[in-house]
């Protein structure tokens, strides 16, 4: 927390709702990433008893958006944040929504594991797997610069989607040729295809909270600045 420089406030109490709030963050994004995980795991095992259980648990991750959003409104209401402590909440704001959405895209994923798909199938769900493997990376390491603020992490996580994209459209291709090769799997081709593009957007809600984490660190709005023209739009600024 030391980065966050919660220490300078003189109200103890704005300093444990500001943290509070910040672990509860965490939380959340530890459920989705599980979320994901798991979602993964049920399609590589088909296991149809996991897969049943994230389209369950989708539940929780849409009522700890709805405390945290209501915990950021309290503490605007009472403390009235400037700089970069209502930078903090506004990253946090944003950050949820991201991370809700998330949880939505890993639930189609997860309908992908109830499928049952014959050997010839199985080429372009290891395809599936290898794009969730980076993207679960992605997540991994963006919810760890958002517990640290840290701004090199932050930039490397907006880098790497670049690699996730370039998979999906990869994979796209791949299912694209088996649909017009053979007709009558498109049904179930279909559904990997919707997962694929789930996945490719949970990299591009990683890519976000990345630039969140900049705007808290820099006060800087990197949105729609290329992943070449990041670090030199960020040198210097402070």
């Amino acid at each position: 927390m030391d980065k966050l420089n919660m220490s300078r406030h003189i109200s103890g109490k704005f300093n444990d709702e500001l943290e509070a709030v910040r672990n509860q963050v965490l939380n959340m994004g530890g459920l989705v990433e599980q979320q994901l995980r798991d979602s993964l795991r049920a399609i590589e095992t088909s296991d149809h008893d996991l897969a049943e259980q994230i389209l369950q648990r989708d539940a929780a991750i849409n009522k700890l958006e709805m405390q945290i959003d209501e915990s950021c409104v309290q503490i605007i209401a009472k403390r009235q944040p400037a700089a970069s402590d209502l930078r903090l909440i506004i990253a946090i704001f944003k950050t949820i929504s991201d991370l809700e959405r998330m949880g939505d895209e890993v639930e189609r994923i997860g309908r992908v594991a109830l499928e049952s798909f014959s050997n010839d199938q199985q080429d372009f769900l290891v395809s599936l797997e290898n794009l969730g493997q980076q993207v679960l990376a992605m997540l991994q390491k963006v919810l760890d610069a958002f517990a640290r603020m840290d701004l090199d992490a932050a930039v490397e996580v907006h880098q790497m989607d670049a690699l996730a994209d370039r998979q999906y459209e990869a994979l796209t291709r791949q299912l694209m040729t088996y649909m017009m090769e053979d007709p009558r799997g498109i049904p179930k081709v279909m559904n990997v295809l919707w997962s694929a593009r789930s996945l490719e957007r949970i990299g591009d809600r990683c890519q976000n909270i990345a630039e969140y984490i900049i705007f808290f660190v820099k006060g800087k709005d990197v949105r729609h600045v290329s992943s070449d023209a990041l670090r030199q739009a960020l040198t210097g600024q402070q």
